[in-house]
């Protein structure tokens, strides 16, 4: 199993808006345990999936689950038709995220409401071919 957690610039913390997310963590995961090491991934701007079209091949194909701080539902919809579980959470810690998730207890996320009304207004202005305006993901 893999997972890619979305971070920060610096791979140190969980980030929010993962469909806008350039920066990855990925873990291989075998048996309920962690590789000690993840390995880093940083997207292409044109392969930040809000950007990315369904169906092109993804630098993160074969992950089986994303987890972030954030994410619109576009977004969950379009990860869940790839076949990803996609997971909200409170943590910051990336290592700790996986290992709760692996343990079926990763914190919920905290209630955002302002930040899910920016993020709806940027994506419903952003332009058709990049996610956003008429066509809805």
């Amino acid at each position: 199993m893999k997972i890619a957690v979305a971070v920060d610039s610096r791979f140190s913390r969980i980030s929010g808006h993962a469909g806008r997310a350039r920066s990855w963590l990925v873990w291989e995961c075998a048996g309920g345990a962690v590789s000690a090491l993840p390995s880093r991934v940083v997207l292409d701007p044109r392969m930040v999936f809000h950007h990315h079209e369904d169906g092109q091949p993804h630098p993160l194909d074969g992950v089986d689950a994303l987890l972030a701080i954030s994410a619109g539902e576009g977004f969950v919809t379009k990860m869940m038709r790839r076949g990803l579980d996609v997971r909200l959470t409170a943590e910051t810690d990336p290592a700790k995220a996986v290992s709760d998730y692996l343990a079926d207890r990763l914190s919920p996320p905290r209630p955002r409401p302002i930040g899910e009304l920016l993020c709806k207004a940027l994506d419903m202005f952003s332009p058709p071919h990049h996610g956003g305006g008429a066509k809805k993901d």
